[in-house]
């Protein structure tokens, strides 16, 4: 069995390489070949965290696993992140675990991959403001993620404690790009891509707040409840998202679905907008959205990519088990 910790992590995946691989699980996963299990997520009646399990199966690049692990909204105290995980990797005909792999750094990457992945196939060509709600540490590497997509010209940034922005606006002086902290009405009213990634549970960004044409990734609902925009949105926008059961279940569109905005049929999985451009934005003026609720799907690949290259680099502890 291989184990390689979450220190090494760092050295052996960049933000393309988690880009490409959250493009080709999308398609895999819309082409019906990779599929998730049900998720399990519970709080624990500890120390105010939420653990839980999610895992797939990817029959084309046999990639077979679950990550374990959840939220301790403590952790920041201790010098440690809040979202803590790992992942394990199995062999797909034998049922062996095959590797173990630090998932801290993969979860930020893939997360911020998926948006990226929505950014660049469905806003518009020339957006040129970036917008983002949350200044957590997920922010960093959603707005190294996405500025990566177009040729922004502005970041612009709202937070409940404004003085927090100063994560992202550090991230936009790393692109040589102007940063404001501004008003949630200056936010939509400038931002051509808007990233979420806040733990609400009620919605930060109204109906009025978004304009035509606007993108939006919603990267911060994973649990039953939590809403970062307005149901209303949904009724004017082209709606994506990674897995359509989660979404409508404990991701963003579950709040327009409870409330009979949309149905089912209106959220595009984003793998077949990514083959089929006329699934996409097919106007400037088009509103779109997409919902990431994230998937352990998403996990095992990018955790199947650090094997290979921890093997390849001599970096990887290999144990008899």
């Amino acid at each position: 069995m291989i184990i390689v910790p979450e220190n090494k992590i760092a050295d052996l995946i960049t933000a393309t390489d988690a880009f490409d691989a959250m493009e080709k699980l999308f398609v895999s996963m819309a082409n019906g070949t990779a599929y998730n299990f049900p998720v399990i997520r519970e709080a624990i009646g500890h120390a105010d965290a939420l653990y839980g399990f999610k895992s797939g199966f990817d029959r084309e690049a046999l990639q077979l696993g679950l990550k374990s692990g959840g939220y301790w909204p403590g952790n920041a105290a201790k010098g440690l992140t809040n979202h803590q995980s790992t992942v394990f990797l199995f062999d797909a005909d034998t049922g062996k675990c095959k590797a173990v792999i630090g998932g801290n750094l993969l979860t930020a990457l893939r997360t911020a991959a998926a948006s990226a992945v929505a950014t660049a196939h469905l806003a518009r060509a020339d957006s040129q403001v970036l917008g983002i709600v949350g200044a957590g540490h997920q922010s960093a590497f959603q707005l190294r993620a996405n500025l990566a997509t177009r040729n922004f010209k502005k970041v612009i940034g709202w937070n409940l404690h404004p003085e927090k922005l100063s994560r992202p606006a550090s991230i936009a002086e790393e692109a040589g790009l102007p940063f404001e902290s501004v008003s949630l009405e200056t936010l939509g009213a400038q931002a051509d891509v808007i990233i979420t990634i806040a733990s609400s549970f009620k919605p930060i960004l109204l109906d009025l707040h978004i304009k035509a044409g606007t993108h939006l990734s919603c990267m911060g609902t994973d649990t039953t409840g939590k809403q970062e925009i307005d149901a209303q949105i949904a009724k004017r926008a082209k709606l994506y998202t990674d897995e359509i059961a989660q979404s409508i279940t404990l991701g963003e569109f579950q709040h327009p679905i409870n409330e009979k905005l949309i149905s089912n049929d209106d959220i595009c999985p984003i793998g077949k907008a990514i083959q089929d451009k006329k699934l996409a934005r097919t106007s400037d003026s088009d509103i779109t959205i997409f919902d990431g609720t994230g998937v352990g799907l998403q996990d095992l690949a990018v955790a199947s990519q650090v094997v290979e290259k921890a093997i390849a680099n001599n970096v990887a502890t290999e144990i008899d088990f």
